[in-house]
């Protein structure tokens, strides 16, 4: 390589790296300007905006040269909110392989206890008598199961899991107590117990146990013919 060829190469000007534009940082176009004025239109129609309000943003669309100055003007729209994630899928979908027992205690006593698989539905019968439902140690199959209690001069224990949801507010209590407190499980997707019926000279109760904690079942295997 002779001297001269050497020196051009010394002379040239180095190029800087190429660093990708944030979308924010983009140029707006005509259709992002109409897609944020038609977000803007709908809220007025909504009762979202007032007319002052739809003309001063409109006025700031419409003098903004990038997608990120655009974005303001909607974000405390529903429109101009990011998608919600999807929920997650619960873990303790349904099989169809849980029991949907009916528990009748008249003059006398029926309990549901220990392990076993419990399907979607429960109906308790208590007449002069009590009943004891525990879900302790209950294996879900279903991500509902609802309890239907009838209490008639007697009772019926509900023993329930720590992280499950109990939704109590489809009883009643006539010269009795429905005592059936609502909460929320803490784990997302977690089964949902709902308590619903009436007791008449009588009592219905739920509550959960405390240290006893649900875990997701696994589908019953299918046998082969």
């Amino acid at each position: 390589m002779d001297e001269s060829s050497l020196q051009k190469r010394e002379t040239q000007p180095v190029k800087p790296p190429v660093t990708p534009v944030a979308e924010a940082e983009l140029r707006a176009s005509d259709a992002d300007r109409d897609r944020i004025t038609d977000i803007l239109r709908d809220a007025l129609a909504e009762g979202r905006l007032n007319t002052d309000e739809f003309s001063e943003r409109l006025d700031g669309v419409y003098a903004a040269k990038t997608v990120g100055e655009l974005e303001p003007f909607v974000r405390d729209l529903p429109a101009g909110r990011p998608a919600a994630p999807a929920p997650a899928p619960s873990r303790w979908a349904s099989d169809g392989s849980g029991e949907n027992p009916n528990l009748v205690g008249i003059l006398g006593a029926a309990e549901r206890k220990g392990r076993w698989r419990v399907g979607h539905q429960i109906n308790a019968v208590a007449i002069m008598g009590g009943i004891e439902i525990d879900l302790t140690e209950a294996t879900f199959t279903s991500p509902e199961l609802v309890i239907n209690c009838t209490a008639i001069m007697g009772g019926i224990s509900i023993k329930v899991p720590e992280n499950v949801t109990v939704l109590g507010s489809g009883g009643v209590g006539i010269m009795g107590g429905f005592d059936v407190k609502s909460f929320e499980s803490p784990e997302p997707g977690a089964p949902v117990i709902k308590v619903q019926g009436f007791a008449f000279w009588g009592g219905v109760e739920a509550s959960p146990k405390r240290g006893k904690r649900l875990k997701p079942h696994r589908a019953k295997p299918e046998l082969d013919a």
